[in-house]
């Protein structure tokens, strides 16, 4: 097939969750024989070793709110290639390719990794009434009944409208050749002393909850445990603060942000992985655990046990107790984590886990996986 992927405010090659996400799924899909044509936003260099066609688009002064002044471009290039799928990442203010499907009697694909609907107490929502015709909200579900397929790791966070046979509920996933326990390549950090190294990794936001892994490992130290610390890889918005409170505490290391091509090595040289996350630091997540996360997958096929909070869906990602450590956060966020660090200090605990969420990670959350259910749903929607 030829399919056509607009992702024009993603970052290719970048670091963060959506760039890997997309340079994923392009790849992922050309391996198994389509000719893919992606529009993103370059980034420094392009992909080692490529199958895809990478098209540099970026939205009007970067912004994605811009998106849709890029139409013309795409529907001059989209009418070149002819594509049978036009696959779109989906954004409140997109529309710029998907909405070519149809008149080019391609298969129309949205990918949705955050909320269509709103959440209660939404600015967005007070704004969207006050214009009486709720223009945002009617923008949104013209997008949603454009698609063909619909691919989320939710369906709560689509409007009920959408029927539900266009659904097709899927985990974004890892790199699980590069990501194992005996992934190659330089460290970017020297071990503390520490015998058990817990990572964390991410882009500092609030309801990361970095904030609550360097105060669990202070709760730690105070109880004579210094043989845990935490590496903490990454850049973001919080990371001043997380560092601030992690002042102190040589336990606790910051190499920053890595290409993502330095990952594996680095995740294959800690003991734990870390996912803090702290739904109550972002009203959106009031829909639930709408996206999925990218940083629990990696750690799983580096062979880490991850420690996560027992919230939504977090308790079908990890296998409590088999593959990882899930707690409680509540009013004792940093003890209840602080608890399950030191229940995987002893190596016999958590090398099965580790091995066990390797095995969950190879088989459910590969991007190869979900390429072959993608290219399965494009299939199964061009023969109707």
């Amino acid at each position: 097939m030829k399919i056509l992927y607009s992702a024009i405010d993603q970052t290719v090659p970048g670091t963060k969750g959506g760039s890997v996400h997309v340079a994923a799924v392009a790849e992922g899909l050309a391996s198994l024989g389509h000719d893919v044509t992606a529009l993103v936003t370059p980034g420094d260099g392009t992909p080692a070793g490529s199958r895809v066609r990478w098209v540099p688009m970026a939205p009007p002064l970067g912004s994605p709110h811009l998106r849709l002044l890029r139409s013309g471009a795409i529907a001059t290039l989209a009418h070149g290639i002819r594509p049978d799928a036009i696959v779109e990442r989906y954004h409140n203010f997109g529309g710029e390719a998907i909405r070519l499907a149809r008149p080019l009697r391609a298969v129309g694909v949205l990918e949705v990794n955050a909320p269509v609907i709103d959440h209660p107490g939404s600015t967005k929502a007070l704004i969207d009434r006050a214009l009486l015709a709720e223009p945002m909200r009617r923008w949104r579900e013209r997008l949603c009944a454009s698609a063909d397929v619909i691919v989320t790791p939710n369906a709560a966070i689509l409007p009920p409208s959408v029927p539900p046979n266009r659904i097709r509920v899927l985990e974004w996933g890892a790199d699980t050749d590069r990501f194992r326990p005996d992934a190659p390549g330089q460290i970017p950090f020297v071990s503390p002393g520490a015998t058990t190294m817990a990572v964390f990794a991410g882009a500092f936001r609030s309801w990361h909850g970095a904030i609550h892994l360097v105060e669990a490992i202070r709760l730690l130290r105070a109880r004579g445990r210094r043989d845990i610390g935490a590496v903490m890889l990454g850049d973001g918005p919080e990371r001043a603060r997380v560092r601030q409170a992690a002042d102190g505490i040589d336990t606790i290391l910051f190499p920053g942000a890595l290409p993502h091509e330095r990952m594996p090595a680095a995740l294959a040289a800690a003991h734990i992985g870390v996912a803090p996350f702290d739904v109550g630091a972002h009203a959106p997540l009031a829909l639930g655990f709408y996206w999925s996360p990218l940083k629990v997958f990696e750690y799983m096929a580096s062979g880490l046990p991850v420690v996560a909070p027992a919230v939504d869906r977090i308790p079908s990602l990890v296998d409590d107790g088999r593959e990882g450590v899930l707690y409680v956060p509540g009013a004792r966020h940093a003890e209840a984590l602080a608890d399950a660090l030191a229940a995987l200090a002893d190596p016999a605990v958590r090398r099965p886990m580790g091995a066990a969420a390797r095995a969950r990670a190879v088989r459910d959350y590969s991007w190869a996986a979900h390429c072959r259910a993608l290219e399965t749903a494009i299939a199964d929607a061009r023969s109707v």
